[in-house]
């Protein structure tokens, strides 16, 4: 059987082939039918079926690799992307495509009954076929569900690093949790943009919720502080428990000449004074 024939029974059967190819769909997503809607199950299922069969009349062998199933892949890719976002696993995007195995052989199997051979080739060129695609589709769908955490990961830095002016010319960037080299990036670039923006000469890093500071740390609260400083920010580091000032005396760590406090109060102060003003009790 040639594989015009194969694209024939697709489009002899197509009606039967797609409701059953989506009956089967709709069994295996049963849980999770709030995430994809009908329509767009079935707009998904015709258009892979569209690209298939543009693919076989073209003559492509069938290696999902070709250049000739271009628009099978871009078809996939998008379902992928999609379902990544919707929040479907890896193994039920990657259904999607298996589950046309099913009706698909079926009626193949029933157009070659008679060629018991040739139904053998074409349902191992078949096979191989769309597990090829199957894996891409997985493939796919790993490197958005990275991309999308990526994303994630990045909003959820910058609003666990804000920027607070806690009086004209003087603000504060209060820190939690572990301060790695990608945190130390949005630390550093939030508030240099938030000096620039509010023309302040005083920035306070509050370190009094950061559990641990090691060589890494002081290192990148001193980039931090050097960056501010060529923006014409001084800058004063608070939250330096006992426990910390040991750690950094232990470590050899060098601060220079940076102003450090025990507590972001004790910093403000030190800030107000440096700007000509007071606190005064009313």
């Amino acid at each position: 059987m040639s594989d015009k024939t194969i694209a024939e029974i697709i489009d002899r059967n197509e009606v039967d082939l797609l409701n059953e190819w989506l009956q089967i769909q709709k069994e295996s997503l049963a849980a999770r039918s709030d995430l994809v809607s009908p329509g767009e199950m079935q707009a998904d299922s015709r258009n892979l079926l569209s690209a298939l069969r543009e693919a076989i009349v073209a003559g492509a062998e069938f290696d999902a690799s070709r250049a000739t199933w271009a628009r099978t892949r871009d078809v996939l890719a998008d379902l992928s992307r999609r379902r990544a976002q919707q929040g479907f696993s890896p193994t039920e995007t990657a259904t999607f495509v298996l589950s046309l195995k099913q009706p698909l052989f079926g009626h193949i199997a029933a157009a070659l009954e008679s060629d018991p051979k040739q139904l053998t080739v074409s349902m191992w060129s078949l096979t191989l076929l769309l597990d090829s695609l199957a894996l891409f589709t997985t493939e796919v769908f790993q490197k958005s569900r990275e991309e999308l955490i990526s994303r994630q990961q990045q909003a959820m830095l910058e609003l666990s690093t804000p920027v607070v002016e806690l009086w004209e010319g003087v603000l504060a960037v209060p820190l939690i949790g572990t301060l790695d080299s990608d945190r130390t990036q949005v630390v550093m670039q939030n508030l240099l943009e938030a000096i620039v923006a509010k023309s302040s000469g005083i920035a306070i890093i509050d370190i009094t919720g950061v559990p641990t500071v090691d060589t890494l740390v002081a290192q990148h609260l001193l980039k931090t502080v050097a960056a501010a400083r060529l923006m014409g920010a001084e800058c004063i580091i608070s939250g330096i428990r006992p426990q910390i000032a040991q750690t950094i005396i232990h470590l050899g760590v060098d601060l220079g000449n940076v102003i450090t406090k025990a507590t972001l109060a004790d910093a403000f102060l030190v800030a107000l004074r440096k700007l000509n003003l007071a606190v005064a009790r009313v």
